[in-house]
């Protein structure tokens, strides 16, 4: 399969937005990325892609959103900023619009983070030791 110049560029951009969707990114760097200009850019990756650059970025943002609040306990506040948007109640509507839900309705589905905590084995095996040793290497060795 051979990938053209063309194709090359559009993925570049939406490797750019898959891979650094928290920061402030925009459509204008996404075409930058493809080195188009903005509105060529953007006729062309809605061919490529079926949806507008700026719709793809917010559906990668809301869907890590999405796992953090299944997976975390961070407040929605702090979600919303962590994937790369700034206003909490443009976040609830496009959460809202893409999920049906408001985040918050949308954590109370799972259970709590602190539920689902993985703790590694060798922090289980320090703390399952017993306090108290029970063999002799823990009395002190008679003095002559």
């Amino acid at each position: 399969m051979v990938i053209s110049t063309a194709s090359r560029q559009l993925l570049r951009a939406r490797n750019l937005a898959d891979s650094r969707y928290a920061e402030p990114l925009g459509v204008e760097d996404m075409a930058k990325a493809a080195s188009l200009s903005r509105g060529h850019f953007s006729q062309r990756f809605k061919e490529a892609f079926g949806v507008p650059p700026h719709a793809y970025l917010l559906t990668r943002r809301l869907e890590r959103a999405a796992s953090l609040l299944r997976h975390t306990d961070y407040p929605v506040a702090y979600v919303c900023v962590s994937v790369g948007l700034t206003s909490v109640g443009s976040f609830t509507t496009s959460f809202k619009r893409a999920f049906g839900m408001t985040p918050t309705e949308y954590r109370r589905q799972f259970p709590p983070a602190a539920n689902r905590a993985r703790v590694p084995s060798c922090v289980t095996r320090f703390y399952g030791r017993p306090q108290y040793r029970t063999f002799r290497e823990d009395k002190e060795p008679r003095r002559a």
